[in-house]
């Protein structure tokens, strides 16, 4: 029988038995030091992770106080330029409103002259227009509009309104309402009405109308303004309705390059004096109809007692004729003098036409100079602009 240390199986089987559990040791130590990595792996990460989550603290940190820093400065820069621009147009309200007394002294005196009152209702003209623009950017760096003492009529307002704005001869005014806005309420309302024409004026085309009608509502009183141009596109429309529906001031160095003042300059006005504006519905025109929304509590209890020619020879068609040195024909009589100074006449039966009659032999008719009729109606066109201004310029906080 073969001893079984001389097997050679028995040796194979032992060698492979060796190898196996030299095979499982290294295998474990390996798994060991796997494990020992992977712990090492996952705290590494643990504080990559909570490094990396402090630096998006940081980064977040920083971000805000950038943020804050950059709003600070800008509200710094935007608070030094309405300093500079209010104090400026302080100096040129104050300028224009001394021209405006000049002008109207001027008036009185120069009523009866035609070419010389023509002439002054031009420089007039251009003067309303600067000190509208003025009081506009006024407004917007926190300044206050004049205010009138007593109440006006909302078509006086409607008048004051179309003589500052440039194609003031393409505006109708029409009104059925006899009723009259608050001292307060005078002025802001004909500065957002003018800077509504304007606007309706500058995109539509020359020679199209542009009508302004006053209508009352159950909760107080509208100026509607119709044109007749290409509309508005939505971008503009929202535009226009984030401006007007302002609650707080206004950042002027995001108003465009040039600025466009208008729709921020009624949105503030709106806001301050407790009216409302809207555009953006279709005119009858095809054009942009904008609304002027006036409550009750700015409609005066009393009505001031409209002049005699106030709106019997201020009619928006003959509005050209009175600002420009044109010789208008027609039959009136002086029946004395308005509150202001200027000639007071009544309209006799007749037409009035722009070109002088002629005779039978082809004469021009001599019955009256064309020189009274034409100063009666630039004398009445100064009246209606006239009682929309302002007259006391005493205005704050505390006295709104």
């Amino acid at each position: 029988m073969t001893s079984w240390t001389t097997d050679p199986l028995l040796w194979v089987l032992l060698v492979v038995l060796v190898a196996a559990v030299a095979a499982v040791m290294r295998a474990r130590r390996t798994n060991m030091a796997l494990r020992r990595t992977r712990k090492d792996l996952e705290t590494g990460l643990g504080e990559a992770r909570g490094d990396v989550g402090r630096l998006h603290a940081d980064i977040a940190t920083l971000t805000s106080r950038h943020q804050q820093d950059l709003a600070d400065v800008r509200a710094d820069a935007e608070a030094s330029t309405k300093a500079v621009l209010k104090s400026a147009m302080g100096t040129l309200q104050s300028l224009a409103e001394e021209q405006q007394v000049l002008l109207d002294d001027l008036l009185k005196k120069y009523g009866d002259t035609t070419d010389v009152l023509a002439d002054l209702m031009t420089v007039d003209h251009t003067g309303s227009q600067f000190g509208r623009r003025a009081k506009g950017i006024s407004v917007l760096c926190g300044g206050w509009l004049g205010r009138r003492e007593g109440a006006a009529t909302v078509y006086d307002v409607a008048r004051s309104a179309q003589g500052r704005i440039r194609d003031f001869d393409r505006v109708g005014v029409h009104s059925q309402v006899n009723v009259s806005l608050v001292g307060k309420a005078v002025e802001p309302v004909a500065v957002v009405l003018a800077e509504l024409l304007d606007n309706a004026t500058t995109y539509s085309a020359p020679g199209t109308p542009v009508e302004v009608n006053i209508q009352t509502v159950p909760t107080g009183v509208c100026f509607i303004v119709d044109d007749a141009g290409l509309g508005m596109d939505q971008e503009t429309k929202d535009r226009a309705a984030t401006l007007l529906s302002v609650d707080g001031p206004v950042d002027i160095t995001g108003l465009g390059d040039p600025p466009r003042f208008g729709f921020a300059v009624c949105g503030m006005l709106a806001a301050r004096y407790g009216f409302a504006v809207s555009v953006g519905s279709v005119s009858p025109y095809g054009g942009v109809r904008a609304v002027i929304r006036v409550p009750e509590s700015l409609l005066a209890p009393d009505v001031p007692s409209p002049a005699d020619d106030a709106q019997d020879t201020a009619s928006p068609q003959a509005a050209p004729q009175r600002l420009a040195p044109v010789p208008v024909v027609g039959p009136s009589h002086v029946v004395g003098t308005t509150t202001g100074g200027l000639p007071k006449r009544r309209r006799r039966n007749g037409p009035v036409t722009v070109v002088p009659a002629l005779g039978a032999a082809g004469q021009e008719d001599t019955a009256e100079p064309a020189s009274e009729v034409t100063a009666s109606r630039l004398g009445a066109f100064a009246r209606g602009t006239q009682l929309g201004r302002t007259t006391n310029t005493t205005e704050g906080p505390d006295n709104k």
